[in-house]
């Protein structure tokens, strides 16, 4: 297994990092380790299904008939 030193690490992102492997039970070498390996995972692809819903907190007060006939309106 690889070792990675980080030298010159601010001590408040360092704090930080503490904080939040407490939060998450894991040391700070873990928390880097998991941090690290989100960033550079490839996103994950949503289907369809998974989109179901999307957005609704931006569309919560529109009457749907209207938001339709503007929609379709804005196609032409």
């Amino acid at each position: 297994m690889a070792v990675l030193n980080i030298k010159n690490l601010p001590d408040a992102l360092y704090k930080k990092l503490q904080a939040r492997a407490k939060r998450e039970h894991r040391s700070v070498a873990q928390e880097v380790t998991h941090l690290l390996s989100d960033a550079l995972e490839a996103p994950k692809l949503l289907s369809i299904l998974d989109l179901k819903g999307l957005g609704k907190e931006h569309s919560r007060e529109l009457e749907p008939s209207t938001h339709v006939a503007r929609e379709r309106s804005s196609w032409d």
